[in-house]
C-alpha cells in the first residue's frame, strides 16, 4: 500500500517540472543547496509564479526523503488539496450571512495538530484557515488524514507574514484573538462579530510580534502541574466558546 510519505514526495526534475505545469496542488519544493542551473531555474521560475515556497535542503535530506529514488536535487511535496485565498473565506463567510470567522495558525509545525484544527474548523463553523507560507507544516498527506476529511471543505490560504496579515484584516472590521498565557479569561471575552482566533505554535506559542498586533489576549485556565495546552486542544475549547456564542446559546449561571 502506498504510504504518506510516497503520496507527499515527488521526485525529479521532470517529474516536478510536469507536476507545476499540471498544476497539482504543490506545498513546498526542496531544492538541492546551491541548485540553481539548468531547468531548476524554471522549476524555480514556475514555483515563485505559483507563490509555492521554496527551500534549500542539504542533499542527504533529499535522499532520506526519496527512499534511494534519483531526486536530481529536487523534490515537490504534494498537497492533499488546493490551497484558497484570503478572498475565498471573506466570501464564503458572505454566503453564509455570518460575520467572518477565521483561524489563524502562527507556525504550527506538527501535522497532527494542524489537522485537528482543520476538523475543529469545520465542525465549529470556521470559515477558514490561514497559515504563514514559511515555518508551517502545510496540506501534506499527513495534515488530510488526521484532519478527518475536514481538509475537503475548509478553505486554508497561504499567506507571507501573519503580523502584516493581521493588520489587513483588522481594517476590514475583524477583531483578533490570540490564544496564549496572561490573558483575559476565556469565559469573560466576547467573542461576538467578525473574529480571527489566533494559535500559537506547539513550542514557542504566539510569537511576540503576532501578539501586539491582537486586539486581544484570552487564556484557559491551567490548574494541573503543566503550565500549557496542546495547541488543537486549545483551539477546539476556544472554538467552541466562539461557536456558543455566535449561536447565542446561554450558559448556564
Amino acid at each position: 500500500m502506498e504510504n504518506e510519505k510516497e503520496r507527499d514526495v515527488i521526485a525529479g526534475r521532470n517529474a516536478v517540472t510536469e507536476a507545476l505545469k499540471a498544476g497539482r496542488p504543490i506545498d513546498s519544493i526542496l531544492v538541492r543547496r546551491g541548485e540553481k542551473n539548468g531547468s531548476v531555474s524554471s522549476i524555480l521560475r514556475m514555483a515563485k509564479q505559483a507563490g509555492i515556497p521554496v527551500k534549500e535542503v542539504d542533499s542527504r535530506k533529499l535522499d532520506g526523503m526519496c527512499g534511494g529514488e534519483n531526486h536530481q536535487g529536487v523534490i515537490a511535496m504534494a498537497a492533499v488539496h488546493a490551497f484558497s485565498e484570503v478572498e475565498d473565506i471573506f466570501a464564503l463567510a458572505e454566503s453564509r450571512n455570518e460575520p467572518p470567522f477565521i483561524l489563524v495558525c502562527d507556525e504550527i509545525a506538527d501535522p497532527h495538530n494542524l489537522g485537528a484544527i482543520l476538523r475543529t474548523a469545520e465542525c465549529t463553523g470556521a470559515h477558514g484557515v490561514v497559515i504563514p507560507k514559511r515555518r508551517s507544516v502545510g496540506l501534506t498527506a499527513a495534515v488530510g488524514k488526521a484532519s478527518a476529511g475536514a481538509v475537503e471543505y475548509v478553505p486554508v490560504a497561504r499567506v507571507t507574514n501573519i503580523a502584516v496579515f493581521l493588520e489587513e484584516i483588522k481594517a476590514r472590521g475583524v477583531w483578533v484573538y490570540a490564544a496564549d498565557m496572561d490573558g483575559t479569561d476565556w469565559c469573560q471575552t466576547d467573542f461576538s462579530g467578525p473574529v480571527a482566533l489566533v494559535v500559537g505554535s506547539e513550542g514557542f506559542g504566539v510569537s511576540r510580534l503576532v501578539k501586539e498586533k491582537s486586539d486581544f489576549i484570552v487564556s484557559l485556565p491551567m490548574k494541573g502541574r503543566i503550565n500549557s495546552l496542546n495547541a488543537s486542544v486549545a483551539c477546539g475549547v476556544l472554538c467552541y466558546e466562539i461557536a456558543r456564542q455566535r449561536a447565542g446559546i446561554k450558559a448556564k449561571g
